[in-house]
């Protein structure tokens, strides 16, 4: 089974409660499943594998692709809310990304199956020169969309959509939940991408 990963940075408006909270809900609808955190914190209860790099903000997502680290990682943001069975989502095979809500044809790092296999392609790619990368995919700059455009531009890997693999079984909440006034039939896992969070809605 996958290990499930999350990435807590300190300084911004996550907290370690943060990290319980997801850890909760994967114990509810994936029992037995390996828990472990990315963070230069520690976290009650939590395995934590310390950070070793200083990269800001949603860029520390880039050690999940550390190639010295087996697992292969089921990740979710901090602000993703568990409501039914990961089964489905743990059993995929090869790498997984979500389909960016926005800007067709872009990917969004928010849930993300990473196998072993390309962890090496993403790490060598992005260590060679971190800061350039950081500044070409910044928000705001001439590609928007921070590690997940650098994501969707690694060559060699062959990322699939979670809408396609699990077709029904994840939605947004602004786009889907607040749209419709509840959460739809069938799915498994809501993403909150930006405002409102989980904990300001009441989630």
């Amino acid at each position: 089974m996958k290990t499930v990963a999350c990435v807590l940075r300190s300084g911004g408006e996550f907290e370690p409660r943060h990290v319980v909270r997801l850890l909760d809900q994967v114990n509810e609808h994936l029992p037995r499943a390996k828990f472990r955190c990315f963070s230069d914190v520690d976290v009650q209860g939590v395995e934590v594998i310390p950070l070793q790099h200083e990269w800001p903000g949603f860029w520390a997502k880039m050690e999940l692709f550390r190639p010295e680290l087996p697992d292969d990682w089921l990740f979710f943001d901090l602000d993703t809310s568990i409501v039914g069975s990961l089964a489905d989502m743990a059993a995929v095979e090869g790498p997984v990304i979500l389909n960016e809500c926005y800007w067709p044809g872009g990917v969004a790092s928010g849930i993300m199956a990473i196998p072993q296999s390309i962890k090496a392609a993403v790490w060598e790619a992005f260590t060679a020169a971190p800061a350039d990368h950081m500044q070409r995919f910044a928000i705001g700059g001439d590609a928007v969309g921070g590690d997940q455009a650098f994501l969707g531009s690694c060559r060699g890997v062959d990322w699939r959509l979670w809408q396609d693999i699990c077709p029904g079984q994840l939605c947004s909440y602004k786009i889907d939940v607040q749209r419709l006034g509840h959460v739809p039939a069938g799915i498994r896992v809501v993403y909150f991408h930006g405002k409102p969070r989980p904990w300001e809605v009441g989630w």
